[in-house]
Order: structure tokens, then sequence, then C-alpha cells
């Protein structure tokens, strides 16, 4: 069984940045399997969910455009770990973010089908 973990701080001040780590058991984020594709989705409160971007099991990585230029995925195969970098927050940052992996590339979906598992979700605010 697969499972996927969303940790990281629950507070961040407007300007920094966050960092979120996706912990996975169950699949290797590294190896091309059932699992090839990681990605991390998020939902602000009383808004729909947006993709904001996928690693892939060899690396290679897709970002939404409209948080292209603020938004880094890396992978850390050695902890089984991929995470998320989001640079100069700002209150509408706000949001549950969620991880999820899939079998196959799906760029900006962000529908529960189109993932083989979710992670529970972590809730960030962004607040001085």
């Amino acid at each position: 069984q697969v499972q996927l973990q969303e940790s990281g701080p629950g507070l961040v001040k407007p300007s920094q940045t966050l960092s979120l780590t996706c912990t996975v058991s169950g699949a290797s984020i590294s190896i091309p399997a059932s699992y090839n594709y990681w990605a991390w989705i998020r939902q602000p409160p009383g808004k729909g969910p947006e993709w904001i971007g996928v690693i892939s099991y060899s690396g290679s990585t897709y970002y939404n455009p409209s948080l292209k230029s603020r938004t880094s995925i890396h992978r850390d195969p050695a902890k089984n770990q991929f995470t998320l970098q989001l640079l100069s927050v700002t209150p509408e940052d706000t949001a549950e973010y969620y991880c999820a992996g899939s079998s196959r590339l799906v760029l900006g979906e962000t529908s529960r089908d189109t993932y083989d598992d979710w992670g529970e979700g972590t809730e960030v605010t962004v607040s001085s």
C-alpha cells in the first residue's frame, strides 16, 4: 500500500519561502514502476484546487505557468521524499497543500480520480 504524507510549517510569513516535504512509503519515487510521477496540488479556502507542479521518477519537472517563477520541486531518492518550495509567499498562497502520486504524466489535473494516491494534506497559512 502506497502512502504519502505531507509535512512542513503551518504558518509562513509574507515574502518568506514555503517549504513542504512529501514522504512516500510503499513505492520508490526514483524507480519507474506503478508510480512514476509525484505532484503537488493546493486548495485555497473557499476556492477550487490548483495544480502546482510535478516531478518524475527521473527528476524531470513541470510547473503551473502561473506559479513557475516562484516554484521549485525536488526529490531526495535516499529519503524517498519530494519537496516543494514556493518563494515570496503572500496571503493568496494560504491553502491546504497536497502531494499525490500517479502512474502517468497529467499536467494541470486536480481531480482525485486522476491520481492513484494522495496525502492527507497540510494546512499552510501565510500571515504576519
